[in-house]
């Protein structure tokens, strides 16, 4: 398997044409990023958003009422985190391409192995941000996806040190997507 980028569009009218390029953009930095951090397979999930619906889900899963601009949601278990949610075993046999069957629920089968978890973006604060940094949607909107995907990944930048750590990646993946600032 390889790192693979799933896409939700929950803004009014949803995707239009401009998106294709950010969705190709996008698979490109989870390739880079993957790279840089010795990911080599997985599934990360991306919402784009707008400002009330990201608003929402800071509420919800932060305490936080107001909009941001990235919200991570991992998947992966780490040390000191929540305990993992626990599944029905009544899993569904899935076929492989040859027709096999893989194993069943009770025998080690996990279907959400894979899933590295959920990046939620809001769409008008990148396009904000953008303009106030002074460089390109596409660097923006770059950030947030790498910032959320190092997050998935446990990276944090509460302190000087985790922040100098992270936001280095960050830059480093950046730079060979060619998103300068």
């Amino acid at each position: 398997m390889t790192l693979h980028l799933e896409w939700i569009d929950e803004r009014e009218g949803g995707a239009g044409p401009r998106e294709e390029a950010w969705m190709a953009l996008l698979e490109e930095l989870l390739r880079l990023a993957g790279e840089a951090e010795n990911v080599e397979d997985g599934v990360v999930t991306l919402t784009l958003t707008d400002d009330e619906g990201i608003r929402e889900m800071n509420r919800e899963y932060r305490g936080l009422d107001k909009p941001t601009d990235v919200l991570s949601f991992p998947l992966r278990e780490t040390a000191g985190e929540e305990p993992p949610v626990v599944y029905s075993d009544e899993y569904e046999v899935i076929e492989d391409e040859e027709g096999d069957e893989e194993p069943a629920a009770g025998e080690d089968y996990d279907p959400f192995a894979e899933m590295l978890g959920d990046i939620v973006i809001s769409v008008p604060r990148a396009e904000a941000q953008a303009e106030e940094y002074g460089h390109s949607f596409e660097r923006e909107l770059g950030f947030l996806f790498v910032h959320g995907f190092l997050h998935l990944l446990g990276y944090d930048h509460g302190g000087e040190e985790e922040e100098r750590i992270m936001f280095g990646k960050q830059e480093a993946i950046l730079a060979k997507a060619g998103l300068t600032r």
